[in-house]
């Protein structure tokens, strides 16, 4: 990818509260489901949506269309996930979907033959070569630049929330990593990971971003792999903290959540409130708790500063962000986070077929069956 034009201007300017869904997807042989490096033989071009590259070539990206509501944006979705599926049969492929494949070795991955990637393993040598490592995206339209960063500062809180919830890669290398999410430690290797800075408005944050490409340190604002972010030239806030998804309701449900999450943000910079500051050592901390136990754990309920059960927390902050839902039509997708709560996320999941019989290959095989459309 060439280097992009980094200016004042935007594409802010709405509609509010569409939404974009990206899906980091395995491709796996059908017989044993580990990885192939196959990305060149899936790649075709789509009546809807997109079909894309990742860094490795056994990795696929499928990318929505920017949609009005959650109902075009998941018929979109299954669309996609169905069209990429059919694509590889023929190949001896299909596709599986979690935040980590449970026996892959990275060293046995191939970089793909495109710019941005050989110059970013170039870049960052075995911290990139390692990142096997696969997320779900989502974006969300803002209509103003300066509400853009106010969202972008207020998603923070709930990053913790949003990674408990979707956690999805219990293990590594062929082993139990003792986390929920091993997707999070892992990709914190990179630069430029994480929770976000506090910016004071777009002004900041374009100041900021320019000085950082001026330097060299960076092509442009796209190499800012914060787990939320504006993203002026899509007119969107992106969050990127969520481990990636195998069933397709959890990630409908996941996006209908964060577009609530979104608008309650929006309405309250359109009311002229203020965000409450909170240490960011207290937000990184959480999201670490949040990584190492996902819902079965605790997290610090930053306004009381008492530690809560995350669980609590989650069911809390969906029942006041239910109407937002409902005003938005994705009060049924949320349904979806009701299934995780009940019945544990990805990760909890994973590790219930692991222990019936400690066989790798049944959970893989699990991961695949469940990842249709």
């Amino acid at each position: 990818m060439g280097r992009l034009p980094l200016r004042m201007d935007h594409a802010f300017r709405g509609p509010d509260f569409t939404l974009g869904i990206e899906e980091e997807l395995m491709i796996v042989d059908q017989d044993g489901h580990g990885l192939v490096n196959a990305i060149e033989r899936l790649l075709s071009e789509s009546t809807e949506g997109e079909v894309k590259p990742e860094l490795m070539e056994s990795v696929l990206e499928i990318c929505t269309d920017p949609c009005d509501d959650m109902a075009a944006a998941g018929r979109q979705l299954r669309q996609l996930r169905r069209r990429v599926r059919e694509e590889a049969e023929p190949h001896g492929l299909t596709i599986g979907s979690a935040g980590t494949h449970p026996f892959a070795h990275w060293e046995e991955q191939r970089i793909v033959a495109r710019d941005r990637y050989r110059d970013l393993v170039d870049a960052l040598r075995f911290v990139a070569r390692q990142e096997l490592i696969f997320g779900m995206h989502v974006h969300v339209g803002i209509d103003d630049p300066d509400k853009a960063i106010h969202v972008t500062n207020g998603m923070r809180v709930h990053l913790p929330v949003l990674l408990a919830l979707s956690a999805n890669s219990p293990f590594w290398r062929g082993s139990s990593s003792g986390l929920m999410s091993a997707r999070m430690p892992i990709f914190r290797a990179f630069p430029r990971v994480g929770i976000p800075p506090a910016y004071a408005d777009w002004e900041d944050w374009s100041t900021q971003t320019e000085f950082m490409v001026r330097s060299g340190v960076m092509a442009d604002y796209t190499y800012l792999w914060y787990d939320v972010r504006p993203h002026p030239n899509l007119g969107t806030v992106e969050i990127r903290v969520c481990d990636q998804q195998t069933r397709v309701e959890h990630t409908l449900a996941l996006a209908a959540l964060i577009q609530a999450m979104v608008r309650e943000m929006a309405e309250h910079f359109d009311s002229g409130e203020q965000l409450s500051e909170y240490p960011y050592p207290m937000l990184d901390e959480n999201k670490w708790l949040a990584a190492r136990h996902g819902l079965d754990g605790e997290v610090v309920d930053l306004p009381s500063d008492e530690r809560v059960p995350t669980r609590r927390l989650a069911k809390r902050l969906i029942d006041r962000l239910r109407p937002h839902a409902q005003d938005l039509g994705g009060e049924a997708d949320l349904e979806g986070i009701v299934d995780l709560l009940e019945r544990g996320n990805g990760a909890t999941r994973q590790l219930k077929v692991f222990e019936a019989n400690g066989d790798m290959a049944e959970v893989m095989a699990e991961i695949v069956a469940a990842s249709g459309a």
